[in-house]
């Protein structure tokens, strides 16, 4: 069993818990948490993919 990467595990539920945020602003209709959280979101999605690609 490989182990567990737990910062990229923490990455990857700051990028989910980002596009929950969306879901919640879209319900909220507050266009400008939507904005922020979409940016926050392909951010750290971005960061992540990153990170990824640095340690290969």
């Amino acid at each position: 069993m490989k182990k567990l990467n737990i910062p990229m595990l923490l990455l990857a539920m700051l990028v989910i818990s980002m596009f929950i945020g969306v879901g919640a602003a879209i319900a909220y209709r507050n266009i400008w948490l939507v904005m922020l959280f979409l940016v926050l979101g392909f951010g750290f999605m971005g960061t992540g993919i990153r990170l990824k690609k640095a340690r290969e």
